[in-house]
């Protein structure tokens, strides 16, 4: 295994202000030097400004959780920005990285990188084999990218640059905007207003595609474990190892937040991909594993909510 330990580092976490950038903040905070930057302060669209900013605080390792986000509805109302903006921000840092000598950098992709018919569980070696799920392809491209990006300096100037794709996320700091949220936080805050309203919920599609996910604090938790440990051109995967329908995930939401109404699926609307799993036993096998249950994140997830945890775009 690699040896970077982050301990007494300066550690760039762009996208701090992010559910997952919060996360690593989290994490990290006790241990690491943290370097953050507001987006008011630094547009990471702009690359003079990221490689002046590099240059100034000297970060020894940089992770990239910044980025253009949201659910179905977001990356289909809004493709250009989700895909040039991403691609501006993940290839100004890796540049800028590179160029500044940044000892080790990672950058995280997300699993809709793999094809729409994918196997299942989705592995590692299943990238680029298949057309992508068209809910989220911009998304998924620039993602793709990012990750061909780092490989590409890896290999070609031999920095210490990895991949990792984690499975769908949830937690504190989420998004919970309907018009930009991924299902969990737009689940829970339907149903906090329907315990008002009266219902029904309304939900996309017919509830039966499987997802899998991740507390955000495991998964900063195993993003510090792999830029320790580490160190290979290929990606890795992240996952937590189960997965719920939507249906099945809306009534345990429901259940956790105290909500007795009905749930109405609207049939005409895109279900994306039928079944996301992840495989992560590549990560597993070096000693790694998520500790948070769902119905334990999912309540902590509906208490953040609640008391307006909530999160900026990056």
């Amino acid at each position: 295994m690699a040896d970077f330990p982050l301990a007494g580092r300066r550690v760039w976490v762009a996208g701090h202000r992010g559910m997952v950038g919060q996360a690593l903040v989290r994490r990290l905070g006790k241990s690491s030097e943290v370097l953050t930057v507001d987006r008011k302060a630094l547009d990471l669209r702009r690359q003079s400004d990221v490689e002046d900013w590099i240059q100034e605080n000297k970060p020894e390792a940089v992770f990239i959780a910044a980025a253009v986000v949201g659910g179905i509805l977001a990356n289909d109302s809004r493709p250009a920005e989700f895909i040039y903006d991403n691609l501006a921000i993940e290839a100004n840092i890796i540049h800028a990285a590179a160029k500044l000598g940044v000892a080790k950098l990672m950058f995280l992709g997300s699993s809709c990188v793999y094809p729409k018919h994918c196997p299942q569980p989705m592995k590692e070696e299943h990238l680029l084999t298949g057309p992508l799920e068209p809910t989220n392809e911009w998304y998924a491209v620039a993602k793709i990218a990012g990750i061909k990006l780092a490989q590409a300096f890896r290999r070609q100037h031999a920095k210490d640059f990895i991949s990792v794709i984690p499975t769908g996320l949830y937690g504190p700091g989420d998004t919970f905007d309907p018009a930009v949220s991924h299902v969990i936080p737009a689940l829970i805050r339907k149903i906090e207003a329907a315990k008002t309203s009266g219902g029904p919920v309304e939900i996309w599609g017919t509830g039966s595609p499987r997802r899998e996910f991740l507390y955000v604090d495991d998964c900063a938790d195993a993003l510090v474990f792999l830029m320790e440990r580490y160190a290979e051109e290929r990606i890795i995967n992240i996952g937590q190892g189960e997965e719920v329908s939507i249906a099945e995930l809306a009534r345990r939401i429901a259940a956790i937040a105290g909500y007795k109404g009905d749930f109405k699926f609207l049939t005409d609307r895109p279900d994306g991909m039928p079944l996301k799993s992840i495989e992560g036993s590549r990560l597993e096998a070096m000693g790694w594993k998520p500790r948070t249950p769902l119905d334990q994140g999912l309540k902590n997830t509906i208490e953040a909510f609640r008391a307006g945890h909530r999160r900026d775009e990056y």
